[in-house]
């Protein structure tokens, strides 16, 4: 589903954000410098996105395939309760951070960019991705965010999700 269509989906059935980070939080690039250390480049449009879903009472969690030392600076900085890393079957991540939260799957919008977010974006109820992702994962998805990952893919549905909130 393309962005124009985000009138037909349910943003108000959600509790929970959770998304992938490398190609969804960032530009899905890794810099390496000469002295081994890794940066990632972070969206601040994105961020304040996921403070204000944050502050609403919404939850939100990172499930990334690998770790790294960036992606938990970043997260700290904007409290994001959830982060699980090093988590390739993302549906089990997402399925297991379900039950903690004694959620249901129609009440999570999943983010993913690649192959490992596919089954993940079909269990929640409303499955993302981006315009930039893989075959498989877009094909899966609800919707598909206008803006690309690292550019404010994030804060797109962020701004749906408060939209769709009681005032």
């Amino acid at each position: 589903m393309s962005a124009s269509d985000s009138s037909k989906l349910d943003w108000s059935a959600i509790k929970v954000f959770a998304m992938d980070v490398d190609g969804i939080l960032t530009d899905g690039c890794i810099y390496v410098s000469s002295d081994g250390s890794e940066t990632k480049r972070f969206s601040i449009i994105d961020g304040l996105g996921l403070v204000r879903l944050r502050d609403a009472g919404i939850q939100l969690a990172w499930i990334s395939g690998r770790g790294s030392y960036a992606t938990n600076l970043r997260a700290n900085e904007l409290k994001i309760p959830h982060v699980i890393q090093g988590r390739k079957d993302k549906e089990t991540a997402l399925t297991e951070l379900l039950e903690k939260l004694d959620l249901k799957p129609e009440q999570a919008a999943y983010m993913g960019d690649d192959d490992i977010d596919t089954a993940a974006i079909k269990l929640a109820g409303i499955g993302i991705s981006v315009p930039e992702g893989q075959d498989s994962p877009k094909e899966a998805a609800d919707y598909i965010t206008e803006r690309s990952g690292g550019n404010g893919a994030v804060r797109e549905i962020c701004n749906h999700i408060l939209k769709a909130l009681p005032q």
